[in-house]
């Protein structure tokens, strides 16, 4: 009796099994669908051509916005409605400022000094900016005394400090690093904090259960999630920086840049050419810049657009 009735349970147990829905059965790894933005994210990698023409099709578009800018200047230069001496054809401006590209003073003394004055001021922006927000984002207390004046520096415009500064520090490089500098500390202060804003609390959390100290967080956690909105901070500081270093120059009226270059010739009658071409290469020097940088944070940071962010 007692083997009959363990066969008849067997059977019942074998029986139910069988008659268990398909879906009661547990599900291998390779059955289980993937999160929405997994698949998205994947069908995006499996159409890389699509990348490449939003890629190629945003270079045509800014192509032809450039040459019908040109082309309306060109335009307008011809049509007479002043001089030529006040107000030249592209043309003759994309040619001068091709001409400058062979002259030795232009290119080894004014183009190298607003280039140095543009490198230094942004190598102490940097050096300044990056611990500083760290030390805002990190320490409450440090960050609430500080913000009054943070907020109280961060309007006054550069170019006002120039006639203080030159009467410090004289005319010359210095001058010119310190504008920039200041200039430029602001986007990678701010671009810091908001960057430390994003680091995952969990991951700090994590690390300090497994006995890492504060060091080791930051450098773990902190710095690498911090990472890309401190460089997006840098790039956008690049241009400011630029724009501080030809504008002081300007403004200055003295030693040596692409903004003394302009100032000198905004005064000698028919200067205008050397103006107008003194002023593509600066713009021609801030996109080469910018092209750079961008090229180089997506090559770093790769992994933060992937994400969407």
């Amino acid at each position: 009796m007692t083997a009959a009735s363990d066969l008849s349970s067997a059977e019942s147990a074998t029986a139910t099994v069988a008659a268990a829905p398909a879906d009661a059965a547990p599900k291998s790894p390779a059955a289980t669908p993937a999160p929405a933005g997994a698949t998205s994210r994947r069908t995006r990698r499996r159409s890389p051509g699509s990348g490449e023409m939003t890629r190629l099709g945003r270079f045509v578009r800014g192509l032809i916005g450039v040459l019908v800018t040109v082309g309306a200047l060109e335009a307008l230069g011809r049509a007479h409605l002043a001089s030529e001496e006040d107000f030249p054809p592209a043309s003759k401006v994309l040619a001068r400022a091709a001409e400058l590209a062979g002259d030795h003073d232009f290119v080894f003394v004014q183009l190298k000094a607003t280039f140095e004055a543009w490198g230094v001021g942004m190598l102490l922006a940097i050096v300044i900016a990056v611990p500083l927000g760290l030390l805002f984002g990190t320490v409450p207390y440090v960050n609430t005394a500080a913000r009054a004046l943070v907020e109280f520096l961060r309007p006054i415009p550069s170019v006002a400090l120039i006639p203080l500064v030159g009467l410090i520090l004289g005319a010359g490089l210095e001058m010119k690093v310190t504008l920039i500098a200041y200039a430029a500390v602001w986007p990678v202060l701010f671009n810091t904090l908001y960057g430390l804003r994003d680091v995952d609390p969990l991951a700090k959390e994590t690390l300090r259960a497994f006995g890492f100290g504060p060091l080791a967080i930051l450098r773990r956690a902190v710095l690498p999630a911090a990472a890309p909105f401190i460089y997006t901070g840098v790039r956008l500081a690049s241009s400011i920086a630029l724009i501080l270093a030809v504008g002081t120059e300007v403004l200055s009226g003295f030693g040596d840049g692409i903004g003394n270059f302009i100032g000198s010739a905004s005064i000698e009658i028919g200067g205008a050419k050397d103006v107008l071409a003194g002023t593509v290469w600066a713009g021609g020097l801030g996109l080469v810049v910018n092209v750079v940088l961008m090229l180089g944070e997506k090559r770093l940071f790769h992994w933060h657009f992937r994400e969407g962010r």
